[in-house]
């Protein structure tokens, strides 16, 4: 095993331990650390609500990152397919399986809540006693809001709405392609991406009035989706820009085209025996 290092302004980025011909950098091996140690206090203190939540919403904003950092999709007709898809999918399994189940229970709620759970709602946001003395288990799958008002009611109980993370990514995805679509565009105000970000906030607040009027849970990609698709595809058609938007066929040849000249230095070092940095 051997240690390495770049200069020394650039020590906390470069330097590394090799073994058997493999390197890990410094700086990886301490996220591996605090990564494993947060996910470690989660598994012990997952059934405490009193503070439990921000970890818990901590590592689920970690997880929707990682997830739209590796999966993109490539145009617009992929989005509108996808998220039409899961919308469907999300509106059975609210509205439509507690006529299939014994006990009339949502099959998404007791899924995003854990086995034995006793939540009251019927969808991906839904509201749920915060005992701290519940012995049912808590699956890290959704994100949960704390409803302070009804913890000023009472002391003893905390009470939270959650989001399911299925209802970040999905429509995510959506974001994330605008953005590229902006980049690809030349659009410096990133119109396509602020625009279906603000589309998003606006379904997630419909989806939480609609929640407290109806005082049931609500499939939140009913709202999002809607929202998102509809203000993308208008602002497209009004920039006259719909049929780039969707087949998107630009955003991937800027990405090769970006990678040309690195690959060719690349083939360039090895063809004349040199490694290049």
């Amino acid at each position: 095993m051997s240690l390495s290092s770049g200069s020394d302004s650039e020590l906390c980025c470069f330097f590394s331990v090799s073994c058997r011909e493999r390197s890990v950098s410094v700086r990886s091996l301490l996220l591996a650390a605090v990564c494993i140690t947060l996910s470690v206090i989660w598994g012990v203190y997952r059934n405490d609500d009193r503070w439990i939540w921000i970890l818990q919403d901590l590592l689920g904003v970690a997880f929707c990152l990682n997830f739209l950092k590796t999966i993109s999709l490539s145009n617009f007709k992929i989005c509108v397919i996808l998220l039409s898809l899961l919308l469907v999918y999300d509106v059975f399994f609210v509205f439509i399986t507690p006529f299939l189940t014994p006990n009339g229970e949502s099959i998404m709620v007791q899924v995003a809540l854990g086995p034995g759970a006793g939540g009251k709602g019927d969808s991906n946001v839904v509201e749920v006693p915060g005992d701290q003395t519940s012995s049912y288990e808590k699956l890290p799958v959704v994100m949960r809001i704390p409803q302070f008002s009804a913890l000023a009611q009472n002391l003893c109980m905390m009470q939270f709405s959650i989001l399911g993370y299925g209802d970040i990514i999905i429509p995510g995805l959506l974001v994330a392609y605008c953005h590229r679509f902006d980049v690809w565009m030349g659009n410096s105000r990133r119109i396509y991406f602020i625009s279906c970000a603000v589309a998003y906030a606006v379904g997630l607040v419909l989806t939480f009035a609609v929640m407290l009027l109806s005082k049931m849970g609500q499939p939140a990609l009913l709202y999002l989706v809607p929202c998102t698709l509809l203000t993308s595809a208008v602002l497209a058609c009004v920039r006259k820009e719909f049929r780039h938007f969707w087949s998107g066929s630009g955003t991937y040849q800027v990405l090769d085209e970006s990678r040309k000249p690195l690959l060719s230095e690349g083939d360039a070092g090895r063809s004349g025996g040199v490694r290049s940095c």
